[in-house]
């Protein structure tokens, strides 16, 4: 039987703070945001989460950006909503999204990131559809909170 320090331990390393497994070699995230609108053929929009203890997080900071594959831009809202990241992406022409990627930046720190926490843990009980995207370093599952449409526009 576990003891309760032993407990506590296991539930802040896997449920709480997952990242600090050791897993060996992970993909970047933008890999598997590639990978993923590749595998949906590049689709006109889809909004999908993927854990952060699944990659490598190498777009910290970005909130709202262009992503460009095979030619193709997309705009991305992307927020870390612990234990995931979630990316809404939209096909569109190329435009500058600075000001508002500095705008939705400004909103977590006045909320101390609070509303995202509670998105994080909702979509953690919700997100029940899931997709497994290849990548470099192996599978990677994602995760969606509801079905989508192949093909579908807004």
């Amino acid at each position: 039987m576990l003891s309760l320090k032993k407990a506590h331990e296991v539930f802040l390393r896997v449920l709480l703070f997952p990242v600090t497994r050791s897993r060996g070699q992970r993909p970047n995230a933008s890999e598997v945001l590639t990978q993923h609108l590749l595998q949906r053929s590049l689709p006109h929009w889809t909004s999908f989460c993927v854990k952060y203890s699944a990659v490598r997080n190498d777009q910290f900071g970005l909130s709202n950006f262009n992503w460009e594959v095979r030619g193709t831009n997309y705009h991305i809202l992307r927020t870390g909503c612990f234990p995931f990241i979630k990316y809404h992406c939209s096909k569109a022409p190329w435009q500058d999204l600075k000001m508002e990627d500095c705008f939705f930046t400004a909103l977590k720190v006045i909320n101390f990131g609070i509303p995202t926490l509670l998105y994080g843990l909702g979509s953690w009980f919700f997100a029940r559809i899931t997709e497994t995207v290849p990548t470099s370093c192996g599978p990677v599952t994602v995760y969606f909170l509801n079905q989508e449409d192949e093909g579908a526009r807004f």
